[in-house]
């Protein structure tokens, strides 16, 4: 069973990679149970020389590590899986390369975009933005209502994504998700390791998650 409760997709942007790496690290010390690395602007190489050194750091704390977009690089480092946006590859082809034992998510922002993604072979779903975000994707924000629409439409794990932090999750509250993912409320901490501990104790309180 995917433990998708806090979930934290990566940016490095204004890191150095030191710096990046032991965000990333206290993150995972505190709380954070499934990782995302994101990185829109790297070469491929630099993509995968990067993921390599993440991954060695997930594996210490058995927190799976799952690629953004690139399935060749997710296969190439044995990640443990891909996220796959609506503009990437569809998650069909995607299965049917990775085949079975490889963790695929997907973003979904309505109810018939979740059916077609967990009917595709998607183990779990991102949706949102809940609210509007500051880092650099598109975002489109989707209700909580539809949240809630999209839980009560598929089985599989539903994880809430977009500008959300400690402060404001009460949105949330008696929504049958299996976690939240988060941004910058952890990249973006002086001390990433506190914010999500904190994070993770408002989860607990708030949304019994």
């Amino acid at each position: 069973m995917l433990d998708t409760s806090l979930y934290l997709v990566t940016d490095s942007t204004g890191l150095d990679e030191k710096l990046f790496l032991e965000k990333t690290e206290a993150a995972l010390q505190n709380g954070v149970t499934f990782l995302q690395l994101r990185e829109k602007e790297k070469s491929t190489r630099e993509y995968m020389a990067l993921a390599e050194k993440v991954h060695a750091i997930s594996r210490k704390y058995n927190v799976p590590l799952l690629i953004d977009d690139r399935i060749d690089v997710a296969m190439a480092v044995g990640a443990e899986g891909v996220h796959l946006g609506q503009s990437d590859m569809p998650i069909s082809i995607a299965r049917k390369i990775m085949g079975s034992s490889y963790i695929i998510g997907a973003t979904a922002k309505t109810v018939p975009q979740a059916l077609e993604a967990y009917n595709s072979g998607a183990d779990y779903l991102g949706v949102g933005a809940i609210y509007p975000t500051t880092t650099k994707v598109k975002t489109v924000l989707t209700s909580v209502d539809t949240l809630q629409a999209i839980c009560d439409a598929v089985p599989i794990p539903v994880n809430a994504i977009g500008g959300l932090n400690r402060e404001n999750i009460d949105i949330l509250v008696g929504k049958p998700i299996s976690g939240i993912c988060v941004v910058s409320a952890i990249m973006k901490a002086d001390d990433s390791g506190l914010a999500a501990r904190e994070l993770r104790q408002a989860m607990q309180e708030k949304l019994h998650i």
